[in-house]
């Protein structure tokens, strides 16, 4: 059979031009984004926005902005909404990705694309279509969190075979797990083009198992993911409790094991803790590497948005609203980035600069949602076991500088991390006065800046406190 090009089934199955119901269909969904969200929101980010290619394979269509900058935007504050629109819209979208156009200027053609197996050979859909650029190893940030994981993945992706296989990656929404998917496959493709990849999830494997064992296409199905060299599984534990699909998931990753294959799946919990998926799965795939990505810590944030600040561009955005975005938003890495958005968006629009005031008014809603209310309490009980004194200390009249040093350390972190007054934290520090609280808040940030030690003491007593 020859190839098909420019033909998808859509909705009623005529087969009508994919580019002509494609951009029909567009139509309409943009006239209503423009009702629901109002002209001027949809004017600035939605209006630019073009069609790009199209895959029936994966049922992925890809919408074509301007700049990374735009992409990462309209993904965070719309795509949950396109995808939804385009989902109504008809059976032949799936699934929606917002990527910046080959050219950085505007739209190009859409090009639709299919393949008709053969009576031999069921080859999969192309996939050099299917992950996002920007989701490589070089804008993967790295701390402590997630090196492991990175690394690992890093050494699934290279010209050398690994030494372990499959790759578990666990943690928890948000922290990257998809971003190393997508980066182990570029790269992966990068020194072997003509190797088959496969990335799906899930969901999208159930989906895809039970749609062929109903059209009598089971043997197509497992030949196209035993054909592929690199499998890639995002959010395993959904999975769990399909019985005959975990039977063949197991078959799969035995099969491509035994051949040499990679394979690295993510989950949001170690593979012990996923009860309902069975044991010789979990046996499986916890014998090759496992990497957990735990959230980030106040050092990784901080180098996360200043990655980002240094492609953002105008508005810019200055560093104590990068602190401020570091220290007040510990949920997830993917929140975090959404929130230096937002910012950088706003900023734009209204053409209004950005400062602490600006920040902590647009993102009020989000900060709350992520605060973790620190006491006091708290912070006295650190600092006395960080300088290996007692907690009665932080509360003694004792002037000796192996206790107060300590002591206006905790008195800095409680003005820094409380919403205590001075008054109320020299109440708590053995009823001093307010001004004592404010020459030991202005003697440690003074120390900080001349003495390494004392900062080091700082960074080590937040980095514990947040978490």
């Amino acid at each position: 059979m020859k190839d098909l090009v420019g033909v998808v089934d859509w909705q009623d199955g005529s087969g009508m031009q994919a580019d002509d119901s494609l951009e029909s269909a567009w139509t309409g969904i943009r006239a209503g984004l423009r009702r629901d969200i109002g002209a001027r929101m949809f004017d600035q980010w939605l209006k630019p926005v073009r069609l790009g290619d199209y895959c029936p394979e994966s049922q992925t269509l890809d919408l074509l902005v301007a700049s990374d900058f735009s992409a990462n935007f309209v993904s965070g504050q719309f795509g949950d909404r396109l995808r939804m629109a385009w989902r109504s819209a008809g059976p032949a979208v799936r699934e929606v990705r917002l990527r910046r156009a080959p050219d950085g200027t505007g739209p190009r053609l859409l090009e639709v694309v299919h393949v008709e197996p053969t009576a031999s050979v069921s080859p999969p859909a192309a996939i050099a279509s299917n992950f996002q650029p920007r989701h490589d190893f070089a804008g993967f940030v790295t701390g402590d969190s997630n090196h492991l994981a990175c690394s690992a993945a890093q050494a699934m992706a290279g010209e050398a075979t690994p030494r372990f296989s499959p790759l578990f990656i666990h943690g928890s929404t948000g922290q990257g797990k998809t971003h190393l998917l997508h980066a182990i496959a570029a790269a992966f493709s990068a020194h072997s083009p003509t190797a088959q990849v496969l990335y799906m999830s899930a969901e999208r494997f159930m989906m895809e198992f039970v749609n062929a064992m109903r059209s009598n296409e089971t043997m197509a199905f497992k030949g196209r993911l035993r054909a592929a060299r690199l499998l890639l599984i995002d959010d395993i534990q959904f999975i769990a409790g399909k019985g005959s699909t975990q039977e063949e998931f197991l078959h799969t990753v035995n099969d491509l094991i035994d051949s040499g294959a990679r394979i690295v799946v993510t989950a949001d919990r170690a593979p012990q803790m996923l009860e309902s998926i069975d044991p010789r799965i979990l046996s499986r795939l916890a014998g090759g590497l496992v990497a957990d990505i735990v959230p980030a810590d106040i050092t990784l944030r901080l180098a996360i948005l200043e990655a980002k600040r240094a492609v953002a561009g105008d508005p810019p955005v200055p560093d104590m609203v990068i602190d401020f975005l570091a220290r007040s938003i510990r949920s997830n890495v993917r929140e975090l980035e959404g929130a230096f958005n937002k910012l950088v968006a706003y900023g734009q629009l209204t053409g209004r600069a950005i400062d602490l005031d600006f920040a902590q008014g647009m993102l009020a809603d989000t900060v709350r949602a992520n605060a973790r209310r620190i006491t006091v309490d708290e912070i006295q009980k650190a600092c006395a076991a960080h300088y290996r004194i007692d907690a009665s200390e932080m509360r003694s009249k004792r002037r000796a500088r192996a206790v107060a040093r300590p002591r206006q350390v905790a008195m800095y972190l409680a003005k820094k991390m409380t919403p205590r007054s001075l008054p109320e934290i020299g109440r708590i520090f053995g009823g001093r006065d307010h001004s004592t609280v404010i020459h030991a808040v202005r003697t440690i940030e003074q120390l900080r800046e001349s003495n390494p030690d004392i900062d080091a003491d700082v960074r080590a007593l937040l980095r514990q406190l947040e978490g």
